[in-house]
């Protein structure tokens, strides 16, 4: 699942697959993202649980961040926690990293996009076999690609 996503990629899908460090200034990213995904991405924000479309996908394809376009997650990693945000097992291997958010009383693991910084969700130890992670994502801080049909 983790090794064969590529598989799911369209030819010439619109993503990036360098997880070379991007940087912008602060205009940058608020002239390329939406409000929303500004605030999700760039300054830690959560959408409201059940608003992302994203949360009801259901076509085989890619998941990459909305901020720089570096694939994360697949449709064969995503799974219907009942949360009301999208949600996966697991994630591309090395396409993101994790550190601990102390913002509520008790701490959590945030996850953020390996490429461009911006922050996508939390990590969680409640989610099914085989992995038992949820990794809880914002889904505006996503861009669905779906795989080619046939």
């Amino acid at each position: 699942m983790r090794r064969e996503w590529k598989t799911l990629l369209v030819p010439d899908a619109n993503v990036t697959l360098s997880t070379e460090p991007l940087r912008r200034s602060e205009a940058e990213w608020k002239k390329s993202l939406t409000p929303a995904q500004f605030d999700v991405l760039r300054e830690d924000g959560t959408e409201p649980a059940f608003s992302s479309p994203l949360d009801r996908e259901k076509r085989p394809g890619v998941y990459v961040c909305a901020g720089c376009s570096l694939p994360l997650f697949t449709s064969r990693m995503k799974f219907d926690s009942g949360t009301g945000w999208p949600s996966f097992i697991t994630h591309i291997p090395d396409h993101v990293g994790t550190k601990k958010d102390f913002k509520l009383i008790l701490p959590r693991t945030e996850y953020h996009c390996i490429r461009c910084g911006g922050h996508q969700g939390h990590v969680f130890d409640d989610g099914p076999p085989p992995t038992n992670q949820r990794w809880c994502n914002n889904g505006v801080a996503l861009r669905f690609i779906p795989a080619k049909s046939g």
